[in-house]
């Protein structure tokens, strides 16, 4: 009773079995095992079949796909385009108007423009970026994400450098340093920055060394670009680049020196060079000016329609001149002064061609940088001292200028703050005081005016 229960037999059934025969049990395991070789036999002689008959092989392949077909042959639920549209990193990356800063040691950094308000003039700024004691900021540029840096070397060397490798960084760090980038030698350093998009026919880019020495070269032999680098100009012993710009071949050039001079002179004059050639004379120096202890380049300018160039000294002193007081003559000239290096003043450090809507960066050795407007920058004739741009310390000199387009600004919705009022004679508020690197700005000059 309980087998017939436990395999579900009737009692008949179970009878039956049980008054079978042990061989005979053992008989009906043989037939089903005899089964299984038969059919395995069966399965061999036709896979053989297959692998050595070409006919039967696409016969089976043929009946499979059929079988494909008939299960999963529904209509294509996804789309299919043909596209020519080449897939680029900058397509992932908004456009940004930023300032890029490097340090005397070679440290590089981006941040947002509008990362900065616009203060009144003499006002004491804010820290644009922390250095080292031994180090300060060498250079600033305003550039765009999508732009690729011509970045070019003291030496005469070009480099190529997307914006958007360089890492965004607050006031207070330092940055990366370039030679993550770019491989620089021992004791070259980066000069010149050249931002751009399309290297197109009809543009140049324009050379100017310590020395006087100008160039100009056709943007396109720049397209090719090499990791290790190429040679952009070649320099005289002694010779260094002060800038490059780049050009349409039609402009006026202006060269400024730190003695306080300026020459301006047609960019016709200068024929078009390869990439080796040295360059011509574009500015003569005053007998034995040239050296490390005479006068040198400064400031390279294209110019571009009407409007000022300010021009501002070591100790944070500036004007803006209109560019029709810079007389237009040969190149190869000792030119006007454009600036009064007395001992309050010292030595001229860069001139910027600007108008009323642009605005003004100044930063000094000491990481200070401040932002004023152009229209509150007194307009003086070019023989004079000019007036306050930035209060500096005693032990502090102003390093770089650079200019704001304020209006493309307002175009990217890239808005600036609301300037920051000040004292009538230009003197900087308390709360205009801003510590940068253990340095208290507060012990500088306490004078102000012009």
């Amino acid at each position: 009773e309980r087998g017939t229960s436990r395999y579900q037999l009737t009692e008949t059934q179970a009878q039956q079995i049980l008054e079978m025969r042990l061989h005979r049990l053992t008989g009906l395991e043989q037939d089903k095992l005899t089964d299984e070789y038969r059919q395995l036999l069966e399965t061999i002689r036709g896979l053989i079949e297959i692998l050595v008959n070409p006919d039967v092989l696409r016969e089976v392949i043929r009946t499979e796909l059929d079988n494909v077909k008939e299960e999963f042959g529904d209509a294509r639920r996804s789309e299919i385009r043909a596209s020519e549209e080449d897939f680029d990193i900058l397509d992932l990356i908004a456009p940004e108007d930023v300032v890029v800063t490097l340090s005397h040691s070679g440290y590089a950094k981006r941040q947002p423009v509008a990362a900065y308000r616009a203060q009144k003039r003499g006002g004491r700024g804010r820290n644009a970026a922390k250095t080292k004691d031994e180090d300060f900021i060498d250079n600033l540029w305003l550039v765009n994400t999508h732009d690729t840096l011509l970045t070019f070397t003291s030496t005469g060397r070009v480099f190529w450098l997307p914006v958007h490798l360089l890492p965004e960084a607050g006031p207070t760090s330092r940055g990366r340093p370039i030679i993550n980038w770019i491989p620089l030698e021992a004791g070259e350093q980066v000069q010149a920055v050249v931002p751009v998009r399309e290297y197109t026919e009809g543009h140049y880019v324009f050379f100017a060394t310590r020395n006087g020495t100008v160039k100009k070269t056709p943007l396109t032999e720049f397209a090719f670009r090499l990791q290790r680098g190429k040679i952009a100009i070649s320099l005289d012993e002694g010779d260094a680049l002060v800038n490059a710009e780049l050009t349409d071949g039609t402009r006026d050039i202006m060269l400024f020196a730190s003695n306080g001079k300026g020459v301006r002179f047609s960019e016709s004059a200068v024929r078009p060079m390869g990439r080796t050639a040295t360059g011509v004379r574009g500015m003569r120096l005053a007998e034995g000016d040239e050296g490390a202890d005479g006068a040198k380049v400064v400031s390279l300018i294209v110019v571009d329609g009407n409007g000022d160039v300010l021009t501002a000294s070591e100790r944070g002193y500036g004007k803006r001149t209109p560019l029709d007081e810079y007389p237009k003559k040969g190149r190869g000239g000792q030119g006007v002064i454009a600036l009064k290096t007395t001992d309050r003043n010292g030595d001229l450090v860069g001139a910027i061609q600007l108008s009323d809507h642009h605005e003004v960066l100044l930063i000094s050795d000491r990481g200070t940088l401040v932002r004023t407007r152009a229209s509150e920058i007194s307009q003086v004739s070019r023989n004079t001292q000019g007036v306050t741009l930035i209060k500096l310390a005693a032990d502090e000199c102003l390093q770089a200028i650079e200019r704001v387009d304020v209006s493309l600004e307002e175009e990217d919705g890239l808005l600036t703050g609301p300037a920051v009022p000040g004292p009538a004679d230009g003197t900087a508020a308390d709360n205009d005081v801003f510590i940068v690197a253990g340095h208290d700005p507060r012990t500088g000059d306490p004078e102000s005016g012009g």
